[in-house]
């Protein structure tokens, strides 16, 4: 070679070394370390698309399980413009930033577009399912609201992915408080955006239609999914979009 270094030669003389040796301990130390981020790294983005195709199966069988405990039927999904509520033809993949004062569910930006589910009988709609997310204590929330065909009333509400701590904030994933949501009302009769989970007191905090028991232990997680709620059914969401179906089926 044009350096006269010969690295088969350099390897073998670093091989001899003795195994006490300082500059062949740091040396397999730094070998090994590299060859096992080389590993993790490699693993990590041979088993993306499985992870992915993972979350869509789940995210896919939360919808569907949320859709057969209301009484089934196939909603129809759209893709709607949430700035102007109409529906849209295609998605542009763009995101809009969120000042401070307006990100209140924690999320930097929003979607200019979103995939929405609509079940309808006859075109009179029945049932519309809203994806929702926000922050949460340490994790992101990622669920499904459902509201009847007044667009006031929580049908259902269900997390399909969130990293809360275990048997405290994860408990947003139970089926007992999931099912808390179910009735309550999402507004007052002026139109103001009132639900959420209350501090729950052991026995019961939740005193009227627009509230719901937070979990207990769990201040955080509870508060992100009214902050996560109130954001997405507020003008900053789905709100110019429910706006417009009331228009519909305003008499």
């Amino acid at each position: 070679m044009a350096s006269g270094v010969n690295p088969l030669a350099w390897w073998r003389g670093f091989l001899a070394l003795p195994n006490d040796t300082p500059a062949k301990t740091f040396g397999v130390a730094l070998l090994v370390a590299l060859v096992c981020s080389l590993v993790v790294s490699v693993t990590a983005v041979s088993l993306q698309p499985l992870q992915e195709a993972n979350r869509l199966a789940e995210r896919a069988s939360q919808l569907s399980g949320m859709m057969e405990f209301l009484g089934g039927g196939v909603p129809e999904a759209r893709l709607v413009d949430l700035t102007s509520g109409a529906y849209a033809e295609r998605d542009p993949g763009t995101q809009t930033e969120l000042p401070a004062e307006r990100d209140r569910a924690g999320l930097g930006s929003r979607e200019d577009v979103a995939t929405v589910f609509e079940l309808r009988d006859g075109g009179a709609l029945k049932l519309v399912v809203l994806p929702v997310r926000g922050s949460g204590y340490q994790s992101t929330l990622k669920g499904y609201l459902a509201l009847a065909a007044d667009l006031n009333t929580i049908a259902a509400l269900t997390f399909y992915e969130q990293d809360e701590t275990p048997g405290l904030g994860a408990r947003i994933e139970d089926a007992a408080w999931q099912a808390l949501w179910a009735g309550k009302q999402v507004a007052d009769a002026a139109g103001d955006i009132r639900i959420e989970a209350v501090k729950s007191l052991g026995g019961g905090a939740a005193a009227n239609v627009h509230q719901v028991d937070g979990i207990s232990g769990a201040t955080r997680t509870s508060n992100g999914v009214t902050n996560l709620l109130r954001f997405w059914l507020g003008p900053d969401g789905y709100g110019p979009y429910l706006d417009r179906l009331r228009g519909e089926t305003a008499p």
